[in-house]
């Protein structure tokens, strides 16, 4: 007698998740070329004989000064060129996570119990045990500090997108929508990291402004046939007020990504959410993102800055969380899904396989070099070693994650061969 067949730990994913996730990797892979250009370009400079005028750069201050508004409130907009891309232009990279969270809860992974519960609990793991081997590190390490736990907690979509798309293209569309999924639930963490543990003192007034703004953007893309026009003044104001609340800025992207309309309407070829995400996805994966990279990631990697990183317990902590700690708890967690909820893995997918995708998730750039700043300040010596300790880690993890996966892609390409067809090996089961 036949038992009951068991349930696949990442069952068939659907065609239209298939489309948007093709488009996100192409465009995460040649925004993933520019923010290592900009790395590049970043590091060269600054361990140049021109390093002065890269930290002068940074430091201009374009808009000198606040501006008063009646009532004798003020607009601190006195922010430097790289306090401009951390909290102005990174906003449009959290709008586009704003947009994919809202897709995913409506329409994919994330749409389901059965179906989210995976990559939830993946990421959770995820975020768990890089912040525990860095608090870990930190508590027995001289001069410690827990600052930084959530630094190693990250995972950089674009870079992690970006490393699969080129070494992993036979890998199953399910493993491929999972590691996105699980990317996007743990920019959410993060997310709730900043808006928590790095917002400074809180100015009620100013989140009356912003949710009315914020109901005005949900009203304007409610219409049929909405359009940006409006919506983009009003996200001015949104980040201009979630700014000068002393919640950080990123979290206005967020906001308003999520209260945009993701149904399609009678007459409308695609819905708000689709026609935002292609509007600001570029935007920001091609700006926005390797000018915050260029300005993030100038830090001295001369000798004995290097070796005040390799001695500092805040630098090991993040290295080990990224490039071990993150790999360990996704695993762990998946593993432990598929124990309790007795499901199994796909016909020819292997553990091996959700290593090399958890691998991947190691390298934690944008949001990790973010919270870097948040942490220990800006253009302090701790800053610093962290941004050298995550720009080390974030290249190990794809190194690794790279070579498990172009090892797996070449087995799946063999498996595909037998089976006669080069195509990419899926999960036959729901």
């Amino acid at each position: 007698m036949v038992g009951k067949r068991r349930r696949r730990l990442f069952g068939r994913i659907l065609p239209s998740t298939e489309l948007v996730l093709t488009r996100l990797i192409r465009g995460e892979r040649v925004g993933g070329i520019l923010m290592l250009f900009a790395t590049a370009l970043a590091l060269a400079w600054a361990n140049s004989p021109l390093a002065s005028s890269y930290r002068t750069l940074r430091e201009t201050v374009p808009i000198d000064g606040s501006l008063a508004l009646p009532g004798g409130r003020a607009i601190h907009l006195d922010l430097t060129l790289a306090q401009w891309a951390a909290d102005g232009l990174l906003v449009i990279f959290f709008l586009v996570v704003g947009l994919e969270l809202k897709r995913e809860i409506m329409f994919g992974e994330l749409r389901k119990p059965t179906t989210a519960v995976v990559p939830i609990v993946a990421a959770i793991g995820g975020v768990v045990v890089p912040a525990a081997i860095y608090l870990g590190v930190n508590a027995v390490g001289s001069g410690g500090s827990t600052q930084g736990w959530a630094i190693p907690t990250a995972t950089d979509i674009a870079f992690a997108l970006a490393i699969l798309s080129v070494f992993g293209r036979r890998l199953p569309g399910s493993l491929r929508a999972f590691l996105l999924t699980l990317a996007v639930v743990d920019d959410l963490v993060a997310i709730l990291i900043i808006a928590i543990f790095y917002s400074e003192s809180i100015d009620g007034v100013w989140l009356v402004p912003a949710g009315v703004a914020l109901w005005a953007i949900a009203r304007c893309t409610s219409r049929p046939k909405a359009s940006m026009a409006l919506a983009i003044p009003l996200g001015l104001i949104v980040w201009l007020c979630v700014h000068e609340s002393g919640i950080h800025a990123t979290i206005a992207g967020v906001a308003i990504g999520v209260v945009v309309r993701a149904h399609k309407r009678p007459g409308e070829r695609v819905s708000p959410v689709e026609r935002w995400e292609n509007r600001w996805g570029p935007v920001s994966a091609l700006v926005a993102v390797p000018v915050f990279a260029f300005f993030a990631a100038g830090v001295a990697l001369n000798g004995s800055a290097l070796a005040s990183a390799v001695e500092a317990p805040t630098s090991r902590g993040i290295a080990l969380g990224l490039v071990i700690g993150k790999p360990l708890g996704i695993v762990l967690a998946t593993f432990l899904v598929a124990g309790l909820t007795r499901a199994s893995l796909p016909r020819g997918v292997s553990w091996w396989d959700v290593v090399g995708v958890a691998t991947v998730a190691g390298i934690g750039f944008t949001v990790s070099l973010l919270i870097s700043e948040l942490a220990f300040g800006t253009g302090t010596v701790e800053t610093d070693q962290a941004k050298a300790a995550v720009l080390t880690a974030s290249a190990i993890a794809a190194i690794a994650g790279a070579a498990i996966l172009a090892w797996r892609d070449r087995r799946h390409g063999e498996i595909g061969s037998r089976r006669g067809s080069p195509a990419p090996v899926e999960a036959s089961h729901g």
